[in-house]
């Protein structure tokens, strides 16, 4: 019993001058990773029908899409591809369906674009941009430092408004993020929308807002 009683009194009970903080910085920077999904849809009553159909509809995208493949400036790779029976209203197989799709995307927005207007075996699924890691890079060092700087002026001010002539800066987290419009979701027809080959799909590249968020606690003291 006395050893508990010593380890009690040894413990430092939880202080009543902590107080807790949120801070943030951000700032708006252009996106600069152009994505565009291309995709087909086939079916038939064979199953080696549809999927030959598929195979050469990618093999065609693919060959035009390499043509611009650029490492570090545009990525080329296939993405979804799958087959599945269709089933009849009385419970049988009466054939079969299956989808393939192409992702390319990068940094030069101008040569993706042009390639939307010459690929002709497979149609627009999907339209967005997003912002490089580099990019992001590029501005998150400043924006950590704005919202640090603005963490510490808050504890600074908070402190005095209760009466305490300085802080201690306890757990801190430090997190971010980036935000902006979402992707673009295009129909399926909106091939049909773009025109004659090589005629590039209009984009606009817009903006996202990288954000940095300062979480923690300050100890405010008298000294």
């Amino acid at each position: 019993l006395s050893a508990l009683a010593a380890s009690a009194q040894a413990a430092d009970p939880p202080p009543r001058d902590r107080l807790n903080l949120t801070a943030s910085a951000s700032v708006e920077v252009t996106r600069d990773v152009l994505g565009i999904a291309f995709s087909t849809s086939k079916e038939g009553s064979d199953a080696a029908g549809v999927q030959l159909a598929l195979k050469q509809a990618l093999d065609s995208a693919l060959a035009e899409a390499r043509k611009i493949a650029k490492p570090g400036q545009v990525e080329v790779q296939t993405g979804n591809f799958s087959l599945y029976p269709r089933y009849s209203p009385k419970g049988g197989i009466n054939g079969w369906q299956g989808s393939a799709e192409l992702l390319v995307e990068g940094k030069d927005a101008a040569a993706i674009a042009q390639l939307s207007g010459r690929i002709t075996s497979m149609t627009i699924a999907r339209v967005g941009y997003s912002l490089s890691k580099e990019q992001r890079e590029k501005v998150e060092g400043d924006v950590v430092a704005q919202a640090i700087t603005r963490f510490k002026a808050r504890a600074a001010d908070y402190a005095r408004q209760f009466g305490y002539s300085n802080y201690a800066v306890g757990e801190v987290s430090v997190n971010t993020s980036d935000a902006g419009p979402s992707p673009m979701q295009a129909p399926m027809r909106m091939k049909a929308m773009i025109g004659g080959a090589d005629e590039a799909l209009p984009v606009e590249a817009g903006k996202a807002t990288v954000m940095v968020t300062v979480n923690g606690s300050v100890q405010m003291t008298s000294r």
